[in-house]
């Protein structure tokens, strides 16, 4: 513990200050920041639609500019892992869990509860759903982690800078003032983010290995269990995180990836196969001629902005507030790529990855519920996917994956948080010591199971929202750094020389 930084206990002191608060007085926790995130989102809702296109178009610039040559570490160097572990990593820690809860749910949502545009049950309203679920989590969202890591890849492994969001932003406030108290608050900032994000998907995950034992084996499904599943979690996450990301958590990801397109593939087999492809192909049509609509869809004319607010703006505050978490762990695995190999790799290739799983298992729960074979919709979130599961061929045995495809995603994600948290409260480091991930893992998990015991979900949610806010203005901010130092750095003499007379 010699090594952490005073970043250490002030995350823990907010932390557990939220955590008080949502033991003492949930509802009052959920009320006043169920009014902030409305306001932001009511408010501020054209500014997250506004960056995130910004983001993205920045990503894009980046493969094609004259900087994309730069390597993320020292030239000579060759990246530290494969291509298919790199890939398996960065999904698992970017999307995971989430993605197995949202896959069925989602379009299942758009299609026949609270449609977007359409009369819920319509054919738009079906023909969108996966439209939408490919806005959601396509290029938008990863371009906010990719970014996030790009920036502290650069200036970790090329310009030898500390591991911390705030040593990102010297070159535009100066050292001393990012020593200093400003950040100490910037970085505090990334590790409240990160551990109320994470201890939020913890609660999710829970209750959803929860829902699949009760389908499965009819346990019990209650807090006692949800505790039991969160304290063995911990104890396995711990050790994936104190051995390393070389061992533990690269051969999780590794295996999770096998799982998951194995389990993808059974359902594209014993699903509707012609019916999965069609809509695939034509939802990737619609996702690409509607693109620039959906991404600048404020509906000013429209009085209720409801569904904007709970999803679209909810998502893209969701990514900004788990891009530190998610970014600092993608630059750590990304050192010594190039930033063209590396904006093709995280932009492009977890977003076909989603776009894939969403179809098999988003269009199979469609379709029971077109046949009327039964209303999916009716079901709670946490269950959708494994009541969809249960109307296919092996069925009992695709739950059963699908319940260790989510713990190992649980662990994953946990894992690597733990590993994150590690590094920003110890100077960066990218070893950080086996004794404050430990901490870690334990806050991580204490947090989870005190929030889902007194029902203060929501209201954590809303703290990550609002903690997005300021947090947004920080990425932009990360984004006019890298391009400063790197444009600089890549300029001819004459133009270097007529740069820093213009500046």
């Amino acid at each position: 513990m010699k090594h952490v930084t005073s970043v250490f206990w002030y995350g823990l002191a907010v932390c557990a200050l939220v955590v008080l608060w949502g033991t003492i007085a949930p509802e009052h926790l959920k009320s006043v920041t169920a009014e902030v995130t409305s306001f932001i989102s009511t408010s501020f809702g054209w500014y997250y639609l506004l960056i995130v296109t910004i983001i993205l178009v920045f990503c894009v610039y980046l493969i094609f500019s004259r900087m994309s040559h730069i390597k993320l570490g020292k030239q000579d160097e060759k990246p530290e892992f494969s291509l298919p572990s790199w890939f398996a990593m960065l999904f698992s820690a970017g999307m995971g869990m989430g993605l197995v809860f949202w896959t069925t749910a989602e379009p299942i949502s758009h299609a026949f509860k609270n449609s977007p545009v359409a009369k819920e049950g319509s054919d738009q309203a079906i023909e969108q759903s996966l439209q939408f679920s490919f806005f959601h989590w396509g290029v938008h969202a990863w371009a906010v982690y990719a970014l996030v890591a790009l920036v502290l890849a650069y200036f970790k492994f090329h310009k030898d800078y500390p591991g911390l969001v705030s040593a990102t932003l010297i070159p535009v406030f100066g050292q001393d003032r990012m020593k200093g108290i400003a950040g100490k608050l910037i970085d505090t900032l990334a590790v409240v983010a990160t551990i109320v994000g994470v201890a939020a998907t913890l609660g999710f995950g829970s209750a959803q290995i929860n829902a699949g034992l009760a389908f499965l084996f009819n346990t019990p499904s209650n807090y006692g269990v949800q505790l039991i599943i969160l304290i063995i979690s911990t104890i396995l996450f711990t050790i994936s995180a104190w051995s390393g990301i070389s061992k533990g958590i690269k051969y999780l990801s590794n295996i999770n990836m096998g799982l998951g397109f194995l389990l993808m593939l059974m359902m594209l087999i014993v699903g509707p196969t012609l019916y999965i492809m069609n809509m695939f192909l034509d939802s990737i049509g619609g996702y690409l001629t509607n693109f620039f609509n959906f991404s600048f869809r404020t509906a000013p004319l429209d009085e209720d902005r409801s569904w904007i607010n709970a999803w679209t703006i909810f998502y893209w505050a969701w990514w900004v507030s788990w891009s530190p978490f998610v970014g600092i762990f993608i630059a750590r695995i990304s050192r010594g790529r190039t930033i063209k190999e590396f904006m093709l790799g995280v932009l492009f290739v977890p977003a076909v990855i989603c776009f894939i799983f969403f179809a098999v298992f988003g269009v199979s729960a469609l379709n029971i519920e077109q046949q009327g074979i039964t209303a999916i919709s009716e079901y709670p979130m946490e269950t959708a996917t494994f009541a969809m599961l249960e109307q296919y061929p092996l069925g009992a045995l695709m739950s059963f994956i699908t319940i260790v495809v989510i713990a190992l995603f649980f662990i994953t994600s946990a894992d690597s948080a733990v590993f994150v948290l590690g590094m920003l409260s110890s100077q960066g480091s990218i070893n950080p010591s086996g004794v404050v991930k430990i901490v870690w893992g334990i806050s991580l998990s204490a947090m989870a199971a005190i929030i889902v015991y007194f029902g203060g979900a929501q209201g954590l949610q809303n703290v990550l929202i609002i903690a997005a806010f300021p947090f947004s203005v920080v990425v932009l901010l990360m984004g006019y750094s890298f391009y400063k130092t790197a444009n600089k750095e890549v300029m001819s003499k004459r133009e270097r020389q007529k740069w820093d007379r213009s500046a």
